[in-house]
């Protein structure tokens, strides 16, 4: 089932952009399949799915490629959610980029995900930059060898 979209605001917030079905399951930890409704507010998202209903922080979710990248404004926003984590991003993210790495469909797609990861690395805990170094180079050599 996709998705229906509605946008409720009328300005969006900053940080939509980042905002996607696919990250949205990741974080709820359920199937992409399960979330019926994804509404877009001023400060927060609410995702509806079987049995659930959930409101999310748009600085709950990590930059994506294909827009606009992060900006100063964007790091002030994340900082100020992590401070409850020691300044740390959220371990879903980890999750997030292990599975984009995984699923690169070429080298120079997998590197630009590196690339973007790179710019917060500072925010990862060392154990998950660590498991993302080892994710982005058992991706790197599948793809070389194929």
């Amino acid at each position: 089932m996709v998705a229906l979209i509605k946008h409720e605001a009328t300005n969006p917030h900053p940080m939509a952009r980042f905002a996607t079905v696919e990250a949205l399951a990741l974080l709820l930890n359920v199937t992409v399949e399960q979330i019926e409704e994804i509404r877009y507010w001023a400060n927060a998202i609410l995702v509806m799915g079987e049995k659930f209903s959930r409101f999310v922080s748009y600085a709950d979710l990590p930059p994506v490629l294909g827009v606009a990248p992060p900006d100063s404004a964007d790091y002030l926003r994340w900082r100020k959610r992590w401070k409850s984590n020691k300044d740390q991003a959220p371990p879903f993210w980890l999750a997030f980029y292990t599975e984009k790495f995984k699923f690169a469909r070429s080298v120079p797609e997998l590197y630009t995900w590196g690339q973007l990861v790179s710019v917060f690395k500072h925010a990862l805990s060392l154990e998950g930059l660590l498991s993302l170094r080892e994710a982005y180079s058992n991706a790197k050599c599948w793809l070389e060898a194929f």
